[in-house]
C-alpha cells in the first residue's frame, strides 16, 4: 500500500480487506544481518553489515511510490513503472505510451478521451493508491505542454501492474474562454493545471487528492474513498499555495504521527537540467491547510509577481523549506573515485515513503547529473526529523546499511567534511562543496566557520554567521570512495539545508602520492587550448607547474601554438606536489600544433585500406582521425568510401575546428535512413557546448544545431535528407548568417547564428556518432568529407556537388 502506518492502518473505517491488503516491507528489507528490527532511524550509525556497493538504477520521471506486498512500485510520466524489493536494484515494468504497454494495454483508445482532449500523445505523471475495495486505482493525466489544457483521469486494475481500465476523466483545465470546473470562465492566473496527482488518506482514514502544476497552483480535493472519485460540488477544490503562473508542481503528501504533521512536499523551478528545479516542504496539521514554512510564512500567500514576466522565480523562491538542490561533493585531485564527484542537477518531483515497523522515512524523486545533460535517473535517500520537527534528508543515496544505535563521540565528529550550502535560490547553478573542519573542542574552520554542538540520538546543532541549523549526524554510503562515511544534514529556521560528508584521515605522503597518481591534464597529443593547470589537490596540497618551453605553453597553461610552418612544438611540463614536508613530482610530453597549414583544415576520402583504424587526412595539416568499426566499400566504381553499420561505427578526429570563427563542413552523403537525431557530425566539448548535422531530427528534417551556453541556435530544413542516393551536403557559418546546402542548393538559413565554432572549445570531433548515448549511430556511407575555417560561397558549394564519388 502508499505510505501508511501503523497508527493509520488501526483506523476502524477501513476494512478487513483493505488491512489485509497492507503488507509491508519485511523487516529483512530494514535490518542488519542478523535479522534484528533496525532502530529508530533518528539514532542511526555505527555501520555493522556489509554495505551494498552497487546499485541498478532505472530512469523513471516523476516517481510517484506504492508498496504492494514486499515490493515497491514507482509510476511516472510516459506510463513508465518500475519495482524493486530494496530500493537499491530497480526492474523496469514499463514504458512508452504505446498500445503495447502491458500495464494499459491499447492505451491510445483506453485513454483516448484524455489524450484527445489534452491534444497530445503521452501521459504525465501517474499516481497510484489501493483502496478498500482490494483494487488498484491509477490517477491519470495527460497535458498539451505548452498550456495547461490537461485531463485527468482514473483507472481501475485488479493487479498492481495492470492491466488498468479506464473509469473516466474526473477534471480539466485549459480551456480558454470557456466555463470550467468550478462555473467561471477558466483563467490560468488562478485556476488549476490539473496534473501531478497524489491521493492519499490522512489520519482519520479520509481520501484527499492533492494537485497541480504552474498556472494557478496547487490544489486539494476530498475524495470518495469507495469510487475514488472527488466528492461533488466542489469545482477545484480548495487552493494551498501557488499562481500566477508560478513554477510550482508536483505536490506530495505524507502524515507524521511522529510529529502529528501533514508534510506536503513541493517542486520549485524547471525540471530540465537548466531548469533548476529542487525539492521544497511546508507543513500543517490539517491535510487541506493552512500550509507553513519554517519561518511561519502561510503558502497560500506564495504566487508569482503577475506584473513581472511569466514564471517569475523570484517572487517564491523565499518560501517553503529547500530541501534539496543542485549540489556537487567535488572530487578533488587525489580523492577516491573517478570524475567530477557526487552531486544532483535539477533533482525534484519526489513522492515518499514511511516503514511503519522501523520508521524510516524515505524521499523517492527523479535527478539529473552534473556533466551528463538531460539524462535522469530515480535516486531514493533517507530522511530524519530535526529537533523542530523538519526532515532533512541524508546527502547520499540510501544504500542498505546495518546500523546500530551507538552515539558517536566528539573525537570521531571530529575531522574534515565537504560542506554544502543549498541556499534558498531557484538556479540552474551547482553549489559546489567546501573544505571545512571540525575540531573536538566544538569550532569549524576552513572556508566556513562556526561552532557544532552534540546531542542525544547523533543530534547535531551548528552555528554560522549567526545561522543555527538542526539536524542530524548518520553513516552513509559513499559510491565515488566505496566506503562508508560520516554525514551530517541539517536545517536552519529559514528552511535551508547544508549538508557534510567527512573525509579519510591520511599521511602527508600518502597524499602526495594520491595526488601525483590521479593528476592528469587530459589528451597531451594535440594540445590546441590553454589548460586549466591545477594549483591544489586533495587537503589543499599543492601544485605548482615548470614548462621546458614557456613561450609555447606557459606555467599558467596559456597555450601559443607556432605559426603555420614552424613546425608542432615539444614541451615537458612538470608538476611539483607538495603537502607539508612531503614533495613529488610528475612530468608530462606535451605537443602544440602548429597553426593551420590552409583554410582546408581536414579532407577525408577514404581512399586507403587501413580505414579500420585510420581515417587518413588528405590536407596538409595531418589531422588524421582514429576509426572504429568503420569499413571501406565503392562509392563508384573507382573511389573508396567509408560505411557506418549504425550500431557501434565512427570516426574521431583531433579538435581540427579550434581557431575556427567561420566554418563550413561538406560531404557526399549515402544515408541508409533510420531513427531520428543520427550524426553525420557532432564537434564539441562535452553535453554543454557542440554542434551537429542530424540528417533527420524528431520532426524529420535535416537540422543543423550549434549549441552553447545552455542555448540551442538551429538551421532546419523543410525535409529530411533523402535516403539511399548519394547526396551532397554542406553547412557554411559566416558571421551571424549560417546556410544548409543539399545538392549545391540552398535549403535554409538563419542571420542568428551568434555562436561560432572557435566558442566551443572542440575537444571530440565525432564522424557518425552522437555524444549523446541515446541517439542512435549514422547508418551509411560517407565520402569526401571536407572541413574548412572558412565559409564557402555558394558557387563552391555547386562546384562541389557536382563532383560525384
Amino acid at each position: 500500500m502508499k505510505r501508511y502506518w501503523v497508527k493509520v492502518l488501526n483506523i476502524s473505517v477501513l476494512s478487513t480487506t483493505l488491512l489485509t491488503a497492507t503488507t509491508l516491507a519485511p523487516v529483512s528489507v530494514f535490518a542488519n544481518g542478523s535479522g534484528a528490527t533496525v532502530a529508530n532511524s533518528q539514532t542511526s550509525t555505527t555501520p555493522l553489515a556489509n554495505p551494498a556497493t552497487s546499485f541498478k538504477n532505472v530512469s523513471v520521471h516523476d516517481p510517484s511510490v506504492i508498496k504492494v506486498d514486499d515490493t515497491f512500485y514507482i509510476f511516472g510520466s510516459h506510463l513508465q513503472v518500475a519495482k524493486s524489493k530494496d530500493f537499491l536494484n530497480w526492474d523496469l515494468v514499463a514504458s512508452g505510451v504505446t498500445d503495447n504497454n502491458p500495464v494499459v494495454p491499447n492505451v491510445t483508445k483506453e485513454f483516448a478521451e484524455a489524450l484527445e482532449w489534452a491534444q497530445t500523445d503521452t501521459l504525465w505523471a501517474a499516481d497510484v493508491i489501493q483502496l478498500a475495495d482490494g483494487k488498484f486505482y491509477m490517477y491519470y493525466n495527460a497535458c498539451k505542454g505548452d498550456s495547461p489544457r490537461s485531463a485527468l483521469g482514473i483507472a481501475v486494475a485488479d493487479n498492481i501492474e495492470g492491466p488498468y481500465k479506464d473509469q473516466g476523466i474526473l477534471l480539466k483545465s485549459g480551456m480558454w474562454d470557456q466555463i470550467s470546473e468550478d462555473g467561471t470562465i477558466y483563467d490560468a492566473t488562478i485556476h488549476p493545471n490539473v496534473v501531478d496527482p497524489d491521493v492519499f488518506y490522512d489520519k482519520n482514514g479520509k481520501l484527499w487528492m492533492v494537485y497541480g502544476s504552474y498556472s494557478g497552483g496547487i490544489f486539494i480535493l476530498e475524495m470518495d474513498a469507495t469510487t475514488g472519485k472527488p466528492l461533488p460540488n466542489q469545482g477545484y477544490g480548495k487552493k494551498l499555495t501557488g499562481g500566477n503562473h508560478s513554477r510550482i508542481e508536483a505536490p506530495y503528501m505524507l502524515y507524521s504521527p511522529e510529529t502529528d504533521y501533514y508534510y506536503l512536499y513541493l517542486s520549485y523551478g524547471g525540471l530540465g537540467a537548466d531548469g533548476g528545479y529542487n525539492i521544497r516542504v511546508a507543513r500543517s496539521q490539517s491535510p487541506d491547510g493552512p500550509f507553513l514554512d519554517a519561518e511561519g510564512n502561510d503558502m497560500i500567500n506564495v504566487k508569482a509577481d503577475k506584473d513581472k514576466p511569466l514564471f517569475d522565480d523570484r517572487s517564491i523562491e523565499p518560501f517553503g523549506v529547500k530541501l534539496m538542490g543542485n549540489f556537487l561533493f567535488e572530487r578533488q585531485i587525489g580523492d577516491p573515485g573517478t570524475g567530477l564527484g557526487s552531486g544532483y542537477v535539477s533533482p525534484g518531483h519526489n513522492s515518499a515513503y514511511v516503514d511503519p515497523e522501523t520508521g524510516k522515512q524515505f524521499l523517492i524523486f527523479h535527478t539529473r547529473f552534473p556533466g551528463r545533460g538531460e539524462e535522469h535517473e530515480v535516486r531514493v535517500h533517507e530522511m530524519h526529523m530535526n529537533a523542530d520537527g523538519w526532515p532533512v534528508v541524508s546527502p547520499y543515496r540510501y544504500a542498505a546499511l546495518g546500523e546500530d544505535i551507538t552515539q558517536l563521540t566528539t573525537q570521531e565528529i571530529a575531522g574534515q567534511y565537504q560542506w554544502v550550502n543549498h541556499g534558498k535560490d531557484i538556479t540552474a547553478d551547482i553549489k559546489p562543496s567546501q573544505t571545512v573542519q571540525f575540531t573536538t573542542d566544538g569550532q569549524i574552520h576552513g572556508a566556513v566557520t562556526g561552532t557544532w554542538s552534540l546531542g542525544a540520538d547523533n543530534k547535531v546543532q551548528i552555528t554560522s554567521n549567526n545561522v543555527v541549523y538542526k539536524g542530524v549526524f548518520t553513516h552513509e554510503w559513499n559510491s565515488e570512495s566505496q566506503s562508508t562515511v560520516l554525514t551530517f544534514s541539517a536545517l536552519s529556521s529559514s528552511g535551508i539545508a547544508i549538508w557534510g560528508s567527512q573525509g579519510v584521515e591520511r599521511s602527508d605522503q600518502d597524499i602526495v602520492d594520491a595526488v601525483k597518481k590521479d593528476l592528469n591534464i587530459s589528451n597531451t597529443d594535440h594540445v590546441f587550448f590553454n589548460l586549466s593547470l591545477p594549483t591544489k589537490g586533495t587537503s589543499d596540497a599543492d601544485i605548482t607547474w615548470k614548462s621546458s618551453n614557456a613561450s609555447a605553453l606557459s606555467t599558467t597553461g596559456v597555450v601559443q601554438r607556432p605559426r603555420a610552418g614552424k613546425g608542432d612544438a615539444k614541451v615537458k611540463l612538470t608538476a611539483t606536489i607538495r603537502k607539508g614536508t612531503a614533495v613529488s613530482s610528475k612530468t608530462f610530453n606535451v605537443i602544440i600544433p602548429q597553426q593551420a597549414v590552409s583554410p582546408l583544415l581536414g579532407e577525408y576520402t577514404f581512399e586507403h585500406k587501413k580505414l579500420g583504424k585510420v581515417a587518413q587526412d588528405y590536407s596538409k595539416n595531418e589531422y588524421h582521425g582514429q576509426a572504429f568499426n568503420v569499413v571501406s566499400s565503392a562509392a563508384s566504381g573507382k573511389n573508396q568510401a567509408a560505411t557506418f553499420n549504425g550500431t557501434d561505427s565512427y570516426i574521431q578526429l583531433p579538435g581540427l575546428v579550434t581557431d575556427s570563427t567561420d566554418f563550413t563542413f561538406s560531404a557526399w552523403v549515402n544515408w541508409d535512413g533510420g531513427g531520428p537525431w543520427q550524426r553525420i557530425f557532432d564537434f564539441g566539448n562535452g553535453l554543454t557546448r557542440h554542434m551537429f548535422l542530424t540528417p533527420s531530427q524528431h520532426n524529420g528534417a535535416l537540422q543543423f544545431t550549434i549549441h552553447n551556453e545552455g542555448r540551442d541556435q538551429s538551421i532546419i530544413a523543410a525535409d529530411p535528407l533523402p535516403s539511399k542516393e548519394w547526396v551532397h551536403v554542406a553547412v557554411t557559418l559566416q558571421g551571424d548568417v549560417g546556410t544548409l546546402y543539399v545538392n549545391g542548393t540552398s535549403v535554409a538559413s538563419s542571420t542568428e547564428i551568434t555562436f561560432n565554432p572557435k566558442d566551443l572549445q572542440v575537444t571530440e570531433a565525432y564522424v557518425g556518432k552522437s555524444r549523446y548515448t541515446a541517439d542512435p549511430f549514422y547508418k551509411g556511407s560517407l565520402d569526401n568529407v571536407k572541413v574548412y575555417d572558412k565559409a564557402l560561397t555558394a558557387k563552391e558549394i555547386q562546384r562541389q556537388a557536382k563532383e560525384k564519388p
